[in-house]
């Protein structure tokens, strides 16, 4: 197996770790504690084409793989989640379902406008009682001939206060339960459109999270995305890949506790020595350098079978379960390393931990993914003999 990065990964990984030390580190202690969004660093971001990464050239994008995508994410979340989370719900969740389920007009309206930067979008699928039961949404978009009137209330969405475009699951037929869902595309300035407060977070504070309520908002049929009744299926298979975004975020919440621990260890002195030279503080080292390569091998894995045309529901599944798992236990430990520092913000670890939380918890929660992947070992789809011929096919 072949583990180098080409030339292409190499620079947009530098790229984004520049940006990330240069532009995002200074000011995001401050942008955290007031839950201040950062609107200047997401120009900043939508010039340098993080928002438009893995769409085609024709729309504006920078047609870029999934590893490409992924390399940016990890970088960017070392230093500032909420900005990665921004470009995470942009890249995988609105971009990737209007590119791949979309009509040629909604690319065409949309599409550009998205990549640029000019225009945020949201995913709203969660519901104050429909989050990891998506199928019990309470949305309505009652068929109206040639517009669907929409009602209901969605919450916990990322970029709900500063988006110009949702994508909104509601049902149209309650007896066909989830086969009666749509999904719909909802410009915010047509009316009806209400933007609650923005949530109060324990971490990725500086990224805008509202709740969002429909009143007889009139959607007309062209914005639909696929055939009557398809937005649950489109939610899944959008989600399949955004985990693969929410997993590299968590990996990059987990390199950037690790890189602030090894360079702290290395500096504190206690007995007469740095503390990186203590046995107990070289193995916590030693154990996170460990998990966060698994844990990166995993995530890589499900970009390069996303890019390769492989079904990736399973392994995007694995790595946001164990990049979140492994974020969230390193980044507790590097608040250990750092001892009273740690516990302070402006040593900036204490910040990555309350940021490693939710990786555990948005699109799908631990469970959902052990539930996923449960079900995939127990119909016997991991690690078949065709899995190499497979590869071969694809490549």
């Amino acid at each position: 197996m072949f583990f180098e990065l080409n030339e292409e990964h190499l620079a947009v990984q530098q790229a984004a770790r520049d940006f990330a030390q240069i532009e995002l580190k200074p000011g995001v202690i401050e942008r955290d504690a007031k839950m201040q969004y950062p609107t200047e660093q997401v120009r900043k971001m939508a010039e340098l084409g993080f928002f438009g990464m893995m769409l085609p050239e024709a729309y504006g994008g920078g047609g870029m793989d999934t590893l490409s995508y992924v390399l940016a994410m990890e970088e960017i979340s070392k230093v500032d989640s909420s900005c990665s989370v921004i470009m995470s719900v942009q890249n995988s969740l609105v971009n990737w379902g209007i590119e791949k389920f979309g009509t040629e007009a909604q690319k065409a309206k949309y599409l550009p406008k998205l990549a640029s930067g000019e225009w945020i979008g949201s995913f709203c699928l969660s519901e104050p009682e429909a989050g990891s039961d998506a199928t019990s949404q309470r949305t309505t978009a009652v068929d109206m001939g040639d517009y669907y009137l929409l009602n209901g209330t969605k919450n916990w969405i990322t970029n709900g206060g500063t988006s110009k475009l949702h994508i909104v699951m509601a049902q149209t037929d309650p007896g066909k339960g989830h086969r009666g869902i749509n999904a719909l595309l909802v410009e915010t300035d047509w009316e009806g459109v209400v933007i609650g407060a923005k949530e109060d977070k324990l971490g990725i504070r500086s990224s805008d999270t509202h709740t969002i309520m429909y009143n007889d908002v009139k959607v007309p049929k062209e914005n639909r995305i696929g055939e009557d009744g398809f937005g649950f299926k489109f939610a899944m298979k959008t989600l399949e890949g955004g985990r693969i975004g929410i997993a590299a975020q968590a990996l990059g919440i987990a390199g950037g506790a690790y890189e602030l621990s090894v360079a702290y260890a290395k500096e504190r002195q206690a007995f007469g020595k740095p503390i990186s030279q203590h046995q107990a503080i070289a193995f916590k080292l030693a154990d996170m350098a460990t998990e966060i390569e698994a844990a990166k091998l995993l995530v890589y894995r499900s970009a390069w079978m996303k890019d390769h045309g492989m079904d990736y529901a399973t392994a995007s599944s694995m790595a946001k379960l164990y990049a979140s798992e492994v974020a969230m236990r390193h980044t507790v430990e590097a608040v250990q390393i750092h001892g009273g520092y740690g516990f302070v913000k402006e040593y900036h670890v204490e910040r990555l931990m309350r940021d490693a939380k939710i990786t555990q918890i948005y699109e799908g929660t631990s469970e959902v993914q052990r539930i996923v992947i449960s079900r995939a070992v127990l119909e016997g789809q991991l690690y078949q003999p065709m899995l190499s011929e497979q590869v071969l096919q694809k490549v």
